[in-house]
């Protein structure tokens, strides 16, 4: 997911497609002759143009070896830089005033940075090329939220992740987050991975959840453990819909989007 990566997933074009039309949210199967399908293809943005432009908001450099990297000084983290400013701010007063305080982070473009893995695979997820992504490379820290994740463990936040990562990535996972400097600890006990087999008993959708069913219904979970999530952070709104958090904040990501 990607950050919370699931089997569907809609298209960049199809995505740049959705933004130019100006639909919030855009799926083939629920277009109109009306207003959803594209007339002409004046109304559909140019492929190649819509990946120069995430290129450019990302920032790209190209190392030796041909790894792509988004920059600190881009305006995708100039971006992340307001929003986890206003989050910090936030988490400083609103953690004294509830019992066990928590945070929730997705993992893939919340945690972690898939942009090299996009540009590899042409933003064509697929389950194959995706673990052998993770198999030979560490995803980069999206930025600044390693630092982020850590200042709220100092102090007295304890940490989760919920990711739709299968959790056959589950070492992976935990391998990547180490190794690129969160400090909270990644175990079983706070890293939530989508066991499809073997759902957990808590989750009364099963393995048919939805994205925010399975989400929503894990941070549930979380609170009747007794923490109060007082933050949720997301790249998607999936990730962030159906409540159980005080507060949410959603992360820019132009590459994808998952319902």
């Amino acid at each position: 997911m990607p950050r919370a990566r699931l089997s569907v997933r809609r298209s960049l074009a199809v995505t740049a497609a959705a933004v130019t039309l100006g639909a919030t949210f855009y799926g083939v199967g629920a277009a109109s002759a009306d207003n959803s399908v594209p007339r002409s293809d004046k109304e559909i943005p140019n492929l190649t143009n819509v990946v120069s432009d995430i290129k450019a908001y990302y920032g790209d450099t190209v190392d030796a070896a041909g790894e792509h990297h988004a920059s600190a000084t881009s305006n995708y983290a100039e971006q992340l830089k307001g929003i986890e400013a206003k989050a910090e701010s936030y988490l400083a007063h609103a953690g004294r005033h509830s019992a066990k305080p928590a945070i929730v982070l997705d993992v893939d473009d919340t945690s972690l940075l898939t942009y090299n893995y996009e540009l590899e695979v042409g933003f064509n997820y697929t389950p194959a090329s995706n673990q052998a992504y993770l198999d030979n490379k560490n995803m980069e820290p999206v930025f600044g939220m390693d630092t982020l994740a850590n200042w709220a463990a100092d102090h007295g936040y304890t940490v989760f992740w919920i990711t739709g990562r299968p959790e056959a990535q589950r070492a992976d996972t935990v391998r990547n987050l180490t190794a690129v400097g969160y400090t909270a600890p990644v175990d079983t006990a706070h890293l939530y991975l989508k066991n499809s087999a073997n759902p957990p008993a808590y989750l009364p959708c099963g393995s048919t959840c939805t994205t925010i069913d399975y989400k929503s219904g894990t941070r549930a979970h979380i609170e009747s453990l007794g923490y109060t999530i007082v933050a949720n952070f997301g790249d998607q709104y999936s990730d962030l819909s159906g409540g159980h958090a005080l507060k949410s904040y959603k992360l820019p990501n132009p590459m994808y989007y998952l319902p």
